[in-house]
C-alpha cells in the first residue's frame, strides 16, 4: 500500500475480531518499528507482545475508568506495549543536550507510529492507549528500573472503520516564518 494512503486512511479502532495475527506479519510490524529513527541512534525502545488474556485483562484494569480501550485491550488477539529506557536518548556523557531533557518519549512516539502504520498497511486496526497507571502497568509486565512503559495500542482485524474524525485545517496550524503568520491565507 502507499504510504500516503495509509497515512491518510488509519484511524483508532476499538473493536476487534478474534482472529489471530499470522506471525509473519506481526514481526513485520516489529521490524518497522525497529527500523524507526532515534536520537543519535539510541534505540532505547523495548517491545513486550502480550498475547496472554489474564495478563491483558490485568493491563486493562489499570486503564483510566471510562477508557474505551479497555475492552480493545482484551479482545484483539495482540496487546503492544512500548517500553522505553530512561535516561540515554538526549543525553551526552549522562548530561541533557537540550532543554527538553530525556528524549525517549519522542523517540516512542515516531516507533510507535511505525507500529500502527505498519499494521494498517496489513489490514489491522490499532489504538494508542496512553492513560493508563504506568507503575502498574510497569509491575505487572516486570519492567526494570531504568525503564518506563510509554504507550501500549491493541492490534487486530476490525469489521468496521469508525466514522472519519475531520482534522483541523492547514489554515489554522501551519504558519510562515513566526508563528502566527498565516501561511496559507483565508
Amino acid at each position: 500500500m502507499d504510504v500516503m494512503k495509509v497515512i491518510h486512511e488509519r484511524q483508532s479502532i476499538r473493536k476487534y475480531k478474534e482472529k489471530d495475527i499470522p506471525e509473519e506479519i506481526l514481526m513485520e510490524i516489529i521490524e518497522a518499528a525497529r527500523r524507526s529513527p532515534s536520537w543519535a541512534n539510541t534505540q532505547t525502545w523495548r517491545f513486550i507482545i502480550v498475547k496472554d488474556k489474564g495478563v491483558k485483562e490485568e493491563l486493562s484494569r489499570t486503564l483510566t475508568e471510562n477508557n474505551p480501550a479497555r475492552e480493545a485491550i482484551i479482545k484483539a488477539p495482540v496487546l503492544l506495549c512500548l517500553v522505553s529506557q530512561k535516561g540515554v536518548a538526549g543525553y551526552r556523557k549522562g548530561v541533557p543536550r537540550t532543554s527538553k531533557g530525556d528524549y525517549y518519549m519522542y523517540d516512542a512516539g515516531i516507533a510507535m507510529e511505525h507500529v500502527v502504520l505498519a499494521a494498517w498497511n496489513f489490514g489491522l486496526g490499532t489504538c494508542h492507549v496512553g492513560a493508563f497507571n504506568h507503575e502498574e502497568a510497569e509491575r505487572i509486565l516486570g519492567v526494570p528500573d531504568g525503564y518506563t512503559i510509554v504507550a501500549m495500542t491493541p492490534i487486530g482485524y476490525f469489521d468496521e472503520r469508525p466514522n472519519y474524525t475531520p482534522r483541523k485545517p492547514l489554515s489554522e496550524i501551519l504558519f510562515l516564518d513566526r508563528f502566527g503568520v498565516p501561511y496559507i491565507k483565508k
